[in-house]
């Protein structure tokens, strides 16, 4: 397997953003990962639509890219090319690979679904303890729900200290 100078794991997490649900990558930064020009990658996207269906693939919204530049996810308008990217989710990377062709779309795209992979399980493993922090909140609220019981409970003795009470127990 030939090394095609594959950026780092972190800078590929970089790339990736969340939108309508999706992990998903911008058109321009794929073409410079698979190192094509974006406007052909662009023009097989056109050649090739039936195979990326919106799932797949889906272009951005004004009203999504003005948010992804207020959220500096990307530094402004100026850096997508002056047009409503396209962005890929984990299945259209690995079917841009197919239409782009070549060993190097071949080895970045594996790299990009490891990625996905791995960015899944670690949203699982939050989504897991979250549960479990949620478990622990109802049962600390519980256990307030008994504490308070208990020193309600107790306050009930307080208030009758003043009475005068009748002992129990051994007598000489």
């Amino acid at each position: 397997m030939k090394n095609y100078d594959l950026p780092s794991i972190q800078d590929l997490q970089d790339k990736i953003y969340l939108l309508r649900g999706e992990n998903v990558m911008l058109d321009r930064d794929l073409a410079i990962l698979y190192q094509v020009k974006a406007t052909r990658l662009r023009e097989q996207i056109k050649r090739n639509k039936e195979k990326f269906p919106e799932h797949f693939m889906f272009q951005l919204t004004e009203v999504e890219v003005q948010k992804m530049v207020s959220q500096n996810a990307i530094p402004s308008k100026k850096h997508l090319g002056g047009h409503l990217p396209y962005v890929f989710t984990e299945y259209g990377v690995l079917q841009l690979a197919n239409v782009l062709r070549g060993d190097r779309a071949t080895h970045i795209s594996i790299k990009l679904i490891e990625i996905f992979i791995t960015m899944r399980n670690q949203l699982e493993e939050l989504s897991n303890a979250s549960l479990q922090i949620e478990d622990i909140k109802k049962k600390l609220m519980e256990h307030d729900e008994d504490i308070k019981d208990l020193f309600d409970f107790l306050k009930m003795f307080v208030k009758r200290k003043g009475e005068t009470r009748t002992q129990i127990g051994f007598k000489k």
